[in-house]
């Protein structure tokens, strides 16, 4: 039967990366891919038997590209720590692995838990990010640093899950804050090279508030549905200012 590696993205994830592992533990390999967290994250990995190993963080896409590196299966799943793998899930994937007729390479679905409620809409399901599912050898990273992209190695077309994850972003509103604090700071050097201007960085912000509320259909979220759009609007907002702080190199001074 063929080799199934799970490895999972963490840095301080300590309340939830067990979570997480115990959602994969039918897996033949699961590794977790740490960054030095301070937290019990490791210590917790290893209690449950999981292989740890630490990198650098230069980017997401060295990051996950790194974590391939380390699975020895002939399929890898990756997860992160905020990410739960359901029963359907494991049984689809069981499935693709074990069938001749299968393609190198799927998209996996993800169902949002955020502010007590199942997330419908505003861009958040099914909510596809990079393939997480894929023949070991078929596909990698590009290199940057948030919100990465991939690279095909496969004349296959990507296939699709039926079932979805389950993900656990955020667990109160600090966690908003502070990973649209850091999300921006590594988005603002995708966009460094950019004419850009404070009048850019209000657009974008104001569009990624209606996209996400209106044309997303987050206003049938409720309130969960407008933090998300409100979020989209400082992230995207803080992206373009920082970027703009590189390319002006300023330095916020008190007067001397």
């Amino acid at each position: 039967m063929p080799k199934i590696s799970v490895y999972i993205i963490a840095y301080n994830e300590a309340e939830k990366v067990a979570a997480t592992i115990r959602s994969v533990q039918w897996a033949d390999e699961i590794i977790l891919v740490d960054s030095w967290s301070t937290d019990d994250t490791q210590k917790i990995a290893e209690g449950y038997g999981v292989r740890v190993v630490q990198v650098d963080f230069k980017g997401f896409g060295d990051l996950r590209n790194k974590a391939i590196a380390t699975c020895s299966g002939d399929w890898i799943f990756s997860l992160d720590a905020d990410e739960r793998c359901t029963p359907e899930v494991m049984q689809e994937i069981r499935d693709i692995a074990n069938s001749h007729q299968s393609l190198d390479v799927y998209q996996v679905p993800r169902r949002n838990y955020f502010m007590g409620r199942w997330i419908s809409h505003s861009g958040w399901y099914p909510n596809y990010r990079q393939p997480q599912f894929f023949r070991n050898g078929s596909m990698s990273y590009d290199l940057k640093p948030v919100h990465e992209g991939y690279v095909l190695h496969s004349d296959k077309p990507i296939g699709n899950l039926k079932n979805a994850i389950w993900q656990f972003p955020f667990k109160n509103m600090a966690e908003v804050i502070s990973k649209a604090n850091r999300y921006s700071t590594l988005g603002a050097e995708k966009i460094r090279h950019k004419k850009l201007s404070m009048h850019t960085a209000l657009f974008h912000a104001i569009w990624a508030f209606i996209k996400h509320y209106f044309f997303k259909l987050g206003l049938l979220d409720g309130w969960a549905g407008f933090v998300i759009a409100l979020q989209s609007f400082e992230s995207t907002f803080y992206r373009y200012v920082k970027a703009i702080e590189i390319q002006k190199k300023i330095e916020w001074k008190a007067p001397a």
